[in-house]
């Protein structure tokens, strides 16, 4: 039995943004922030829209925002228009947060997202959150 290459990962990180990405061993993304300013927002929506829009099974992403302690409108706003693509239709979400506002953030991000196939969940550990993310597909159905 042959193994499938993962997808490529297309990482080219200009200067100015404060994230990074790493594929998942599973082909999905684990993303790390460390600041939201307007040009991170700008190349993590071309990112991900770019990563999203050939998928065909379901998608695991982990996203770490522990270093985040608030979520700007504008963040807000774009994870929105991710959430509402249609290429976002078989994802498993799951978030790693450090502070109580972003977590508020997300939860209304995650209720005027309902319907667009993106299964989410917060954690305030990255642990909880693999095992979440690796459970079989059959307990989301």
């Amino acid at each position: 039995m042959s193994e499938v290459e993962p997808k490529p990962l297309r990482w080219s990180p200009p200067p100015g943004i404060g994230y990074t990405v790493a594929r998942r061993p599973d082909g999905g993304m684990h993303y790390i922030f460390t600041d939201l300013n307007e040009t991170t927002l700008k190349h993590w929506r071309e990112f991900a829209l770019d990563h999203l829009l050939d998928s065909d099974r379901l998608t695991t992403n982990l996203y770490d925002l522990r270093q985040i302690r608030d979520l700007p409108e504008e963040a807000i706003q774009v994870a929105l228009e991710v959430n509402s693509d249609p290429s976002v239709r078989n994802i498993r979400l799951a978030v790693v947060v450090g502070s109580e506002k972003v977590r508020d953030a997300l939860r209304e991000i995650d209720a005027l997202s309902a319907g667009s196939g993106v299964e989410m969940a917060i954690f305030t550990g990255v642990e909880e959150a693999e095992a979440w993310l690796d459970r079989p597909l059959t307990y989301t159905v």
